[in-house]
């Protein structure tokens, strides 16, 4: 297909989460007030206007708060029939007069309620539109949903088929970043849509036994590198985003990075068989008269314009298609299948760095792999325990939607940073005569291809040099359609003696969690197999290490996250090996070693699997 595939999500959003105190000019709080209502109707009008300007349709998420307003029923029945717009259910915008006296809270976040109350707010919602409109809506949609939700929307209104349902990467980073007060984490999830488990929203389906029913799409489309390297809320396809993080002309006020940004995301069909999605999402808070993040309205309205106006162009020149949810929730159905990964070779854009991430994703693992690391794997995702994780007042996660990471170098230090300890990390290290280099100090490139079920990822070769040695080493990484296994492979490729040998040291430090914050690791299990025995080891904080020539697997046991996580090796002189941590160094390794001559190559495997 090679097109770009774009949802435009408008939400008349009559009392913007962040309004009401601008329109209010410092007076008492009042979300009644007119001003607010009349001002946020205008903006959506806008926004409407320039979406239809530009040949686009979009989807009209209705808020509860926009139910109890007729203009704003009638203009979306109206744009339905003039324009094809679809009339979708946003649970955003639940602040209102009528909300607050009638669950007398201030929440606003749908899966932070009770199930209880989940349940309510959705049956009073759902049957607002339905008097509204006559129908029940085929979308709906918040900054996450967690897995009980959408399980029972789908079984109590199964018209629905689409829903945002998560915002990539909004976790720790982002919650710094609004001065400690956003308490939402819903790190590791998909960054571009995917078809969400039972049981838990981040992790994709497998099959159609763990098909929740609905195709799920992210809130924003973000840089993979730059959101991922800090905060989101400054680099994504919403105008406002770009305008939060100071990404513009400020003579000119011209908006070359955004448009870079999505034409990167339509290079991604690249990499996925021809697909490409990408999406805007937008309220009409930020687009107040008195301005926001330091810019007038002019630049705001101009920045929507000129935004909206570049797909309006790619639709024109025929390289984009624009869908409702709906429309877009069929066509994907169509085109994907369970275990297809997404996958993004994601270049800097903004820095003016060669800095290249890649990130994979499918029903069993998430993972990145950073070639300004050599190639190693920075962040990891198990979903293959398709981890249970009910998030809300009343569970074990209010607040933390995140899936938990094995590796996540922002959160757990990546290589290392500190005069004693380790980060989390999957890379090697070469040695020679008592001197050892990582890997993750080669900076390197790397190329896509596919091969058969096989995404491979080719790594440009590197030279690792020693006092009396010069090696040329390539790394190949290659994940197996449906396995869960990563498999990595360094190959020498010429030794400046032709007689030498070198060892490799193969390794993943890994850990668990959601935040910065350790988790206690007593519960872990750590072994080595052989053909010989089966070594065991209860993590109890004492710097302990089992090993094994000829090991066949080493592994660590997770209970707290249900992961089984184990590595295995073929190679030269192999040989397996564990690590427990320490207190100040609250890690476990996994590893093996082997001996490389020239032209050989030493091949792990890191798995992945539920362990009950």
């Amino acid at each position: 297909m090679d097109k770009l595939i774009l949802n435009l999500i408008h939400r008349p959003e009559m009392v913007p989460e962040y309004a009401e105190k601008v329109t209010g000019h410092g007076k008492s709080e009042d979300i009644g007030r007119k001003a607010l209502l009349t001002e946020s109707l205008d903006i959506f009008k806008t926004q409407q206007e320039i979406a239809h300007k530009n040949g686009l349709k979009t989807t009209i998420q209705m808020t509860y708060a926009s139910l109890f307003n007729a203009e704003a029923v009638a203009l979306a029945k109206e744009h339905h029939e003039k324009f094809g717009d679809e009339i979708s259910l946003s649970l955003l915008g639940l602040p209102c007069k009528e909300f607050r006296e009638k669950y007398q809270t201030k929440d606003f976040c749908i899966w932070m309620f009770s199930m209880e109350d989940k349940k309510a707010i959705v049956d009073d919602v759902f049957g607002k539109f339905h008097e509204a409109f006559g129908f029940w809506p085929e979308s709906t949609g918040s900054y996450y949903m967690d897995a009980e939700l959408i399980n029972y929307i789908k079984a109590k209104y199964p018209s629905v088929k689409c829903a945002v349902a998560t915002c990539w990467e909004e976790g720790p980073k982002a919650y710094h970043t609004c001065n400690n007060s956003w308490y939402t984490f819903m790190d590791g999830g998909p960054w571009a849509p995917w078809i969400p488990s039972k049981v838990n929203t981040h992790a994709p389906a497998a099959n159609a036994d763990e098909d929740s029913g609905i195709v799920a799409i992210p809130h924003l489309s973000r840089d993979l590198l730059a959101c991922y390297d800090g905060n989101g809320s400054n680099f994504g396809t919403h105008p406002q985003n770009v305008l939060r993080g100071m990404i513009y002309d400020t003579e000119t006020w011209e908006f070359p990075y955004l448009y870079n940004l999505i034409d990167q995301y339509h290079h991604l069909s690249k990499y996925n068989n021809g697909y490409a999605y990408n999406m805007v999402f937008v309220g009409p808070g930020w687009m107040n008269k008195m301005g926001r993040w330091e810019s007038p309205y002019e630049l705001l309205l101009k920045s929507y314009e000129d935004g909206i106006g570049y797909y309006g162009k790619l639709k024109k020149e025929g390289k984009l298609i624009d869908m409702t949810m709906a429309e877009f929730a069929d066509h994907y159905r169509s085109v994907k299948t369970y275990t297809e990964p997404e996958c993004a070779l994601w270049r800097d854009i903004l820095y003016g760095s060669d800095k290249q991430l890649f990130w994979y994703c499918d029903p069993y693992v998430r993972a990145c792999v950073n070639m300004d690391q050599g190639g190693a794997i920075v962040d990891l995702r198990p979903y293959a325990a398709k981890l249970e994780w009910p998030v809300g007042i009343g569970t074990d996660h209010i607040q933390d939607a995140s899936y938990p990471f094995l590796i996540q170098e922002k959160y757990r230090a990546g290589y290392f940073t500190h005069y004693a300890g380790e980060g989390t990390l999957r890379s090697a290290k070469v040695c020679h005569n008592g001197e050892e280099v990582d890997l993750c100090l080669c900076r390197t490139k790397a190329r896509f291809s596919q091969n058969g079920g096989d995404r491979v990822l080719t790594l440009d070769p590197v030279e690792v040099v020693f006092s009396d040695l010069t090696v040329k080493l390539q790394t190949v990484v290659t994940f197996p359609e449906g396995t869960g296994d990563i498999k990595i492979e360094r190959r020498v490729l010429e030794l400046s003696d032709p007689d030498a040998v070198v060892t490799v040291n193969e390794y993943m430090v890994g850990c668990y969690g959601t935040t910065e914050y350790t988790e206690d690791m007593s519960s872990l299990t750590l072994g080595v197999e052989s053909a010989q025995d089966s070594q065991q080891l209860a993590y109890e904080y004492k710097c302990r290490e089992l090993a094994a020539a000829g090991a066949e697997a080493v592994w660590c046991k997770l209970p707290p996250i249900k992961t089984l996580v184990g590595m295995t090796a073929e190679g030269r002189d192999k040989a397996g090996y564990v690590k427990e941590g320490y207190a100040f160094s609250p890690m476990f390794t996994l590893g093996y070693t082997g001996t490389l001559k020239e032209k050989e190559a030493f091949t792990t495997w890191l798995k992945l699997k539920r362990a009950d």
